[in-house]
Protein backbone atom coordinates (compact mmCIF):
# COMPACT_ATOMS: atom_id res chain seq x y z
CA UNK A 1 0.00 0.00 0.00
CA UNK A 2 1.30 3.06 -0.48
CA UNK A 3 0.08 6.82 0.42
CA UNK A 4 -2.94 8.61 -1.81
CA UNK A 5 -1.28 12.17 -2.06
CA UNK A 6 -4.13 13.86 -0.22
CA UNK A 7 -2.40 16.32 2.27
CA UNK A 8 -5.16 18.39 2.89
CA UNK A 9 -4.60 20.49 6.37
CA UNK A 10 -0.60 22.14 7.34
CA UNK A 11 -0.21 22.78 10.46
CA UNK A 12 2.34 25.15 11.84
CA UNK A 13 3.59 25.36 15.42
CA UNK A 14 3.97 28.90 16.80
CA UNK A 15 4.45 30.38 20.14
CA UNK A 16 1.69 32.80 20.87
CA UNK A 17 -1.43 31.75 18.65
CA UNK A 18 -3.27 35.35 19.00
CA UNK A 19 -0.46 36.63 17.78
CA UNK A 20 -0.03 34.41 14.57
CA UNK A 21 -3.67 34.56 13.98
CA UNK A 22 -3.59 38.44 13.76
CA UNK A 23 -0.69 38.05 11.30
CA UNK A 24 -2.59 35.95 9.20
CA UNK A 25 -5.68 37.44 9.40
CA UNK A 26 -5.29 40.46 9.30
CA UNK A 27 -1.81 40.67 8.36
CA UNK A 28 -1.94 38.46 4.92
CA UNK A 29 -5.97 38.68 4.78
CA UNK A 30 -6.41 34.22 5.00
CA UNK A 31 -9.77 33.90 5.90
CA UNK A 32 -10.51 32.21 9.27
CA UNK A 33 -13.40 31.28 12.09
CA UNK A 34 -10.50 32.34 14.44
CA UNK A 35 -9.86 30.42 17.46
CA UNK A 36 -11.67 27.26 17.88
CA UNK A 37 -11.12 24.62 20.53
CA UNK A 38 -10.19 26.73 23.62
CA UNK A 39 -12.64 24.61 26.10
CA UNK A 40 -9.62 21.46 25.78
CA UNK A 41 -6.59 21.24 26.85
CA UNK A 42 -4.29 21.98 24.08
CA UNK A 43 -6.96 21.93 21.61
CA UNK A 44 -6.68 25.87 20.90
CA UNK A 45 -6.50 25.95 16.98
CA UNK A 46 -6.93 28.22 14.26
CA UNK A 47 -7.65 27.26 10.54
CA UNK A 48 -7.65 29.37 7.42
CA UNK A 49 -9.34 28.15 3.80
CA UNK A 50 -6.41 27.81 1.37
CA UNK A 51 -7.14 26.21 -2.33
CA UNK A 52 -8.92 23.60 -3.48
CA UNK A 53 -10.12 22.79 0.20
CA UNK A 54 -6.91 22.55 1.59
CA UNK A 55 -6.09 24.37 5.18
CA UNK A 56 -3.45 25.99 7.37
CA UNK A 57 -3.27 25.49 11.00
CA UNK A 58 -1.83 27.47 13.63
CA UNK A 59 -1.76 25.72 16.81
CA UNK A 60 1.09 26.28 20.16
CA UNK A 61 4.12 24.59 19.86
CA UNK A 62 3.95 22.90 23.23
CA UNK A 63 0.17 21.60 21.97
CA UNK A 64 1.89 19.84 18.89
CA UNK A 65 4.61 18.72 20.93
CA UNK A 66 1.79 17.33 23.93
CA UNK A 67 -0.31 15.82 21.03
CA UNK A 68 2.65 13.96 18.77
CA UNK A 69 4.12 12.51 22.05
CA UNK A 70 7.78 14.43 21.13
CA UNK A 71 10.07 16.91 23.07
CA UNK A 72 9.04 20.47 22.37
CA UNK A 73 12.37 21.77 21.03
CA UNK A 74 13.67 25.12 19.53
CA UNK A 75 12.34 26.62 16.47
CA UNK A 76 14.15 26.40 13.29
CA UNK A 77 13.19 28.17 10.03
CA UNK A 78 15.49 26.05 8.32
CA UNK A 79 13.03 22.90 8.65
CA UNK A 80 11.19 23.42 5.39
CA UNK A 81 9.57 26.44 3.66
CA UNK A 82 6.10 27.28 2.37
CA UNK A 83 5.61 28.26 -1.16
CA UNK A 84 3.31 30.56 -2.28
CA UNK A 85 2.87 30.40 -6.06
CA UNK A 86 1.27 33.90 -7.37
CA UNK A 87 0.95 34.88 -11.15
CA UNK A 88 3.41 37.61 -11.60
CA UNK A 89 6.73 39.30 -10.27
CA UNK A 90 4.32 42.39 -9.69
CA UNK A 91 2.27 39.64 -7.37
CA UNK A 92 5.04 38.66 -5.98
CA UNK A 93 6.60 42.51 -4.81
CA UNK A 94 2.75 42.75 -3.70
CA UNK A 95 2.43 39.79 -1.14
CA UNK A 96 6.15 41.00 0.12
CA UNK A 97 5.27 44.52 1.14
CA UNK A 98 1.99 43.22 2.63
CA UNK A 99 3.59 40.19 4.56
CA UNK A 100 6.40 42.68 5.69
CA UNK A 101 4.00 45.25 6.64
CA UNK A 102 2.12 42.90 8.79
CA UNK A 103 5.19 42.04 11.09
CA UNK A 104 7.18 39.73 8.96
CA UNK A 105 10.99 40.43 8.28
CA UNK A 106 12.19 39.92 4.70
CA UNK A 107 14.92 37.54 4.66
CA UNK A 108 15.46 37.43 0.92
CA UNK A 109 14.37 40.69 -1.08
CA UNK A 110 12.31 39.39 -4.18
CA UNK A 111 14.91 39.43 -7.64
CA UNK A 112 15.31 36.93 -10.44
CA UNK A 113 16.40 33.74 -9.31
CA UNK A 114 19.08 31.30 -11.57
CA UNK A 115 15.72 28.98 -13.20
CA UNK A 116 13.76 32.17 -14.85
CA UNK A 117 11.35 32.99 -11.91
CA UNK A 118 11.34 35.71 -9.60
CA UNK A 119 11.30 35.03 -5.57
CA UNK A 120 12.14 36.69 -2.40
CA UNK A 121 11.30 35.09 1.41
CA UNK A 122 9.82 36.25 4.67
CA UNK A 123 10.04 34.71 7.86
CA UNK A 124 6.45 34.83 9.66
CA UNK A 125 6.12 36.13 13.04
CA UNK A 126 7.27 32.62 14.71
CA UNK A 127 9.87 31.91 12.26
CA UNK A 128 8.58 29.74 9.59
CA UNK A 129 10.08 30.79 5.96
CA UNK A 130 7.61 31.33 3.28
CA UNK A 131 9.07 31.61 -0.19
CA UNK A 132 6.66 34.10 -2.61
CA UNK A 133 7.46 33.09 -6.04
CA UNK A 134 6.19 33.16 -9.62
CA UNK A 135 7.28 30.41 -11.58
CA UNK A 136 7.14 31.64 -15.56
CA UNK A 137 6.00 27.49 -16.41
CA UNK A 138 3.25 27.37 -14.41
CA UNK A 139 -0.21 28.90 -14.39
CA UNK A 140 -1.77 29.67 -11.26
CA UNK A 141 -5.59 29.30 -10.65
CA UNK A 142 -7.34 31.83 -8.71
Amino acid sequence: MTIKPRISVLTLGVNDLEKSLEFYKNGLGLPTEGILGQEFENGAVAFFELQHGMKLAIWERKSVAAEAHVALSPPSSSEFTIGHNVSSKAEVDQVMQEAEAAGATITDPAKDTFWGGYSGHFLDVDGHVWEVVWNPEWEIED
